[in-house]
């Protein structure tokens, strides 16, 4: 599997216009948009940082996935994505080193990325999102 780059760093935030805060203010990042993905119950935002982003998660919803890893774990680092050439050959990869994915398939992210997640599990407690962008 080739990986080409982090993609970016997510960041659980009970609040986007709080979350930008730091971002903004203090690193003196610019802030390049948001956008809520429906399906993933989460609205997020941007901040490119050279070849890579940050992202912050604030969910749309309180059953929505950021809100329960903000529920038992709190605010702050959420997940690592990296960026692969082949998001489809890269999971059967993974599958066939007996890797648990939540994701079996790819799905649609944030800015049409195709996008799937490993199980933390399987990565030594650190959620990982492989992300293909066209």
């Amino acid at each position: 599997m080739q990986i080409l780059k982090i993609d970016h760093l997510g960041i659980a935030v009970n609040s986007m216009d709080e979350g930008k805060k730091f971002w903004t203010d203090v690193l003196g990042l610019k802030f390049a948009g948001d956008e809520v993905v429906t399906e993933q119950k989460v609205n997020t935002g941007f901040f490119p940082v050279g070849e890579s982003e940050v992202e912050l998660l604030e969910s749309t919803a309180p059953d929505g996935p950021v809100a329960k890893f903000i529920e038992k774990k709190g605010t702050g680092f959420q997940h690592v994505a990296f960026r692969v050439p082949d998001i489809d050959a890269a999971l059967d990869e993974l599958k066939a080193k007996g890797i648990k994915l939540i994701d079996e398939k790819p799905r649609i992210g944030a800015g049409g990325a195709r996008i799937a997640f490993l199980h933390p599990k399987a990565t030594g407690g650190v959620l990982v999102e492989l992300c293909e962008r066209g």
